[in-house]
């Protein structure tokens, strides 16, 4: 009775908070820490006793697999630079300095024991921040660096996270060593991570070709790729988050090949439910732990609270202090990037320092903490937990919620720019259409049909008028009582899909925009079904 009061609880409270986030206009990962932080003090709630790994692998594999689905791989090769600086370097600094302050501050943390914590609360998450830079649409490129860091450096995280786990458990460490082994275990994890997405495309081409193409199954299949390639990178002992997000990446780029309208459309709408509920669950379940956690500190909560904010400080400085020497010493280095590539304002530099946010990975990291180390309790995990709590709630509280006001009063916005683009993208798409339908006209000759692509016509002419601002007949636009020729529509849609197929290709369009056009097309199809 208990484990169903838990999801009873769980399912009400994710959907008040839901609503009071959207009611407050506040990213939902704040409104979820907050919930959670209350929760806690609910008495007669029943306190689960989650297994560790088991948590690590229901949460960590399917939200990096779904950041990975829409992250441009054209963004990550652009800016392989600043990201790489950023989801390696950064995170090494940051748990090198948390590792540093833990240790000189707390002296019942080993070295070990400091740098597991830095390695845990090293990686920001842009959940908050891409949800805020939604609203305000800042510039595209620092939205495309926040993403790609924040892809790649949950997996650097977790990597160092288990070299530092090991030196606390076995009490050595090797530099060396620990530096050919990340090498090996990344490219490894990569690795399989395609040949995961290769063998279920396969898959679903097969359920496809043999006339099983159900969208419910295509969706199973899909998340299944997530545990799969990080079950078999960490049975094969490399790294298994770096496979899910590889396999992410080339599964989500290869899907219009294999997956038809409405597989999309309904995977899309499984794998935001799925991270929505992922987010709430690691959120609350903290929340859950705290009073049992705060048990353990008792009579020493309110040192340790401080101690909490004197690591989150830390983590935002080295940040801040990162952000600009990353952007301004590889340019003075190399004369060549200074002329292809100009510097950022330091507007767009104070954001892109003020968005390292922590979130849901560093918690679902903490919580997967063993309880045991060897024959003994391991040693500060309430203590672990709970820090990585208080930096969690302060950076995505605090930096959350000053994030929005900060790039308003900066200026780093460019609404009509990115708009402007997105319309002109989709003009382009539907003068495809237009170029296809131009084409029927001249092979049909019955008047029906010549009617028929009249008025399908018109509805592109309006459509392209909209997007490019100008005034619309109202008496043109309503929709003519005649029998539409569905074909000529769908293969006006085919000329469409062809055209922002090629221009990502080419890499002219961002993933945003496309897989945006891609889910108007796919409702479109559908609607001719």
């Amino acid at each position: 009775m208990s484990q169903a009061l838990v999801l009873i609880t769980f399912l009400s409270v994710t959907a008040v908070l839901a609503v009071l986030a959207k009611r407050l206009r506040i990213p939902y990962p704040i409104a979820f820490v907050i919930g959670g932080i209350l929760l806690s003090f609910t008495r007669n709630i029943p306190h689960p006793n989650p297994d560790p790994e088991l948590i690590i692998l229901l949460v960590v594999p399917p939200l990096l697999f779904g950041t990975a689905w829409s992250t441009d791989w054209f963004d990550l090769k652009r800016n392989a630079r600043p990201i790489t600086l950023y989801a390696i370097g950064l995170v090494l600094v940051t748990m090198a300095a948390v590792g540093v302050v833990a240790h000189f501050t707390l002296p019942e943390f080993t070295w070990p024991l400091a740098f597991t914590l830095g390695a845990i609360v090293s990686p920001p998450d842009a959940v908050a921040a891409e949800a805020i830079f939604e609203r305000l649409a800042i510039p595209h490129r620092i939205v495309a660096i926040i993403t790609g860091e924040c892809l790649v450096n949950d997996a650097t995280a977790l990597v160092l996270y288990r070299f530092a786990l090991l030196a606390a458990i076995t009490g050595s460490f090797s530099l060396a060593r620990a530096s050919v082994a990340f090498v090996i275990v990344a490219a490894g994890g990569t690795l399989i991570g395609v040949l995961i997405a290769f063998l279920l495309e396969g898959v679903l081409r097969y359920i496809m070709r043999v006339g099983f193409g159900d969208p419910l199954i295509v969706s199973v299949v899909l998340l299944l790729a997530p545990f799969t390639a990080y079950l078999a990178g960490e049975e094969l002992h490399v790294s298994g988050v770096l496979a899910a997000v590889s396999s992410g990446i080339l599964l989500s780029r290869r899907s219009s090949s294999f997956m038809d309208s409405e597989s999309r459309v309904l995977a899309t709408s499984v794998w935001r439910l799925l991270i929505f509920v992922l987010n709430a669950f690691a959120f609350l379940l903290i929340g859950l732990e705290l009073p049992v956690i705060l048990l353990a500190l008792v009579p020493h909560v309110r040192d340790y609270v401080l101690y909490g904010l004197l690591l989150s400080v830390t983590v935002i400085v080295v940040r801040l202090f990162w952000v600009f020497p990353a952007a301004y010493i590889p340019r003075m280095l190399s004369r060549r990037l200074r002329e292809r590539d100009p510097v950022a304002s330091w507007q767009q530099l104070v954001v892109l320092g003020w968005s390292g946010m922590r979130g849901i990975i560093s918690l679902a990291i903490a919580l997967a903490l063993p309880y045991t180390l060897g024959d003994a309790a391991f040693p500060q995990r309430s203590v672990l937990i709970f820090l990585t709590f208080c930096v969690v709630f302060v950076t995505l509280v605090f930096q959350g919620l000053t994030l929005g006001p900060l790039i308003e009063r900066l200026g780093v916005t460019e609404t009509s720019r990115s708009s402007r683009r997105e319309a002109n993208l989709r003009i382009r798409a539907l003068e495809a259409g237009v170029a296809k339908l131009r084409a029927e006209e001249t092979r049909r000759a019955t008047p029906l049909d010549r009617e028929v692509i009249d008025h399908i016509l018109e509805e592109y002419t309006q459509r392209i008028n909209l997007l490019h601002g100008r005034e619309v007949d109202p008496d043109a636009a309503e929709a003519k009582e005649i029998r539409l020729d569905r074909s000529m529509q769908r293969e006006a849609l085919a000329a469409e899909r062809q055209a922002i197929a090629e221009m990502r290709r080419a890499g002219e369009i961002p993933d945003e925009i496309y897989r945006s056009i891609e889910y108007d097309l796919d409702l479109a199809t559908l609607r001719l079904s």
